[in-house]
């Protein structure tokens, strides 16, 4: 397993081993691996000739400075991981630095509307953080295909929207969400959780799923306010949003339409630790 840590090695050592038809799956990472980052790993390696993964934390996505020191940071614990899938796979961890050039700061983006909405009300700036990573990240490594797991499903359309607008040559790739035996969607975040709080949070996709069912025959009003009810019941848990949202547009749903597919988010605060979850209604 090769494992660089500045672009310039690299970019060098990628245009040495590539040729004109060689394809190069990428899956951009803040490290803290667990499961449903190694599935796109596996995912990548049946459809390329190459792997990268790079392990980067990126500070202009953040807008809460004490999320950014406490995200986990646990490369030595990654690169074993990556190891046990295959000695093939690329590792691109690079400093900022080396990333930003000495100017940590990002550039701004229009993604036609769809940073407005859910994350980007409550995270100003954050999506113009993950655009400039990912494009600068595209740039290095130049792929064929990208891989993104579907439950940063609002991340995964705007990275498409950018790669329409710069007219990359890149395929986005959406993947499903992996989920613990509980149901609670794997994030690096869940390991600053407690045993009892890991277990607790169940009660997230217990409660989108709950929705789903009822939003088959109940208004989004009618299963926003039962989201809504159901955490005032368990006060451990902050409810921040819950959106019923056209999956194309992002735009919340006031009107079902059946020619639309549906889509709802959430956002949750437990013991000062953000967790997210997505799931299609359709």
């Amino acid at each position: 397993m090769l494992l660089f840590t500045t672009q310039n090695e690299l970019v060098s050592y990628l245009n040495s081993v590539s040729k004109k038809e060689t394809s190069i799956g990428f899956v951009p990472t803040m490290g803290a691996l667990h499961q449903g980052h190694l599935s796109l790993l596996e995912q990548a390696l049946q459809n390329n000739d190459l792997v990268v993964i790079s392990i980067f934390v990126n500070p202009t996505q953040f807008d809460n400075a004490t999320d950014l020191a406490k995200y986990p940071k646990t490369l030595d614990q990654d690169i074993e991981k990556i190891k046990a899938i295959s000695d093939n796979i690329i590792v691109f961890a690079p400093s900022v630095d080396d990333i930003y050039n000495g100017k940590t700061v990002s550039t701004a983006f229009d993604f036609g509307g769809l940073e407005n909405q859910m994350e980007g009300k409550f995270r100003v700036g954050h999506f113009n953080g993950v655009g400039t990573i990912v494009k600068r990240l595209f740039e290095i490594v130049k792929p064929t295909n990208a891989y993104f797991g579907e439950k940063d499903f609002q991340q995964l359309q705007i990275v498409k929207k950018m790669v329409e607008k710069a007219k990359m040559s890149v395929n986005i790739i959406g993947c499903p969400i992996y989920r613990e035996p509980n149901g609670l969607a794997m994030s690096s975040r869940n390991e600053r959780l407690s045993e009892v709080e890991r277990k607790e949070a169940a009660i997230i996709y217990k409660t989108i799923s709950q929705a789903k069912d009822l939003f088959k025959t109940k208004s989004a009003a009618t299963v926003s306010q039962f989201v809504s009810n159901t955490f005032k019941k368990h006060p451990k848990f902050e409810l921040e949003y819950f959106q019923i949202a056209d999956e194309a547009t992002l735009l919340p749903c006031i009107r079902k339409s059946n020619a639309k597919k549906y889509r709802a988010f959430i956002a949750v605060f437990v013991n000062n630790i953000r967790l997210i979850d997505t799931i299609s209604l359709n």
